[in-house]
C-alpha cells in the first residue's frame, strides 16, 4: 500500500518564487551570479557556521563552481554556472551529495520593474522513488523548499538596500 502511495507521487517538480528588489537588475545579477556573495542572502549559508567552502572554476558567471559541506541542516553538494546572461538570467546545475544524492536545476530570472527588479528563482528536479517518499511524508518540494526561497528572497531585498 504504502509503496503504490508513493509510487503514485509525481515524476518531477517545481518550486518557484518570486519577489522585487529595490535595486538595478546588474546589481541583483552580480548577487547571484558570483558565489562568493551568496553569504550575503543564501537562507542555508548560516545554517552551519562551521561549514566548509569551496570555489573553483571561473570567478563568476558560466563556469563558477561553489561546493559546500557542513552539518546534517546543510549536508554536502556543489553547485555549477551553467549560463550566465548579464543582468538577465543565472542558470545553476545544483548537485546534492548528502544527505542523499539529487540533481536539479536553478534558474534566477531578472527583469526591470518600476526602479527595482523582479526575481524570479526556480527550482526543476525529478522526483525518484526515495524523494517521491519524503514528499508524500512532508507535504511536497514546493512545501519544503518554498519557504526558504522566500527567506532568500527577502533577504537578498535586505542585501540589495545596503
Amino acid at each position: 500500500m504504502l509503496a503504490a502511495a508513493v509510487a503514485m507521487q509525481p515524476a518531477q517538480f517545481e518550486v518557484t518564487r518570486k519577489a522585487r528588489i529595490p535595486a538595478p537588475p546588474d546589481k541583483v545579477f552580480g548577487m547571484v551570479n558570483d558565489f562568493h556573495k551568496w553569504s550575503a542572502w543564501s537562507p542555508w549559508e548560516k545554517l552551519d557556521p562551521a561549514m566548509k567552502r569551496s570555489y573553483s572554476g571561473a570567478e563568476s558567471g558560466m563556469g563558477a563552481i561553489y561546493g559546500w559541506v557542513g552539518n546534517s541542516d546543510v549536508g554536502e553538494g556543489r553547485m555549477t554556472i551553467t549560463e550566465s546572461t548579464p543582468s538577465q538570467l543565472v542558470r545553476i546545475k545544483l548537485d546534492f551529495i548528502k544527505p542523499f544524492e539529487a540533481s536539479n536545476n536553478t534558474e534566477f530570472h531578472f527583469a526591470p520593474a518600476d526602479n527595482q527588479t523582479e526575481v524570479t528563482w526556480r527550482m526543476t528536479g525529478e522526483n525518484n522513488f526515495i524523494s517521491k517518499a519524503f514528499c508524500l511524508v512532508m507535504g511536497g518540494m514546493d512545501k519544503m523548499i518554498g519557504p526558504d526561497f522566500e527567506k532568500g528572497l527577502a533577504q537578498m531585498q535586505a542585501a540589495a538596500a545596503q
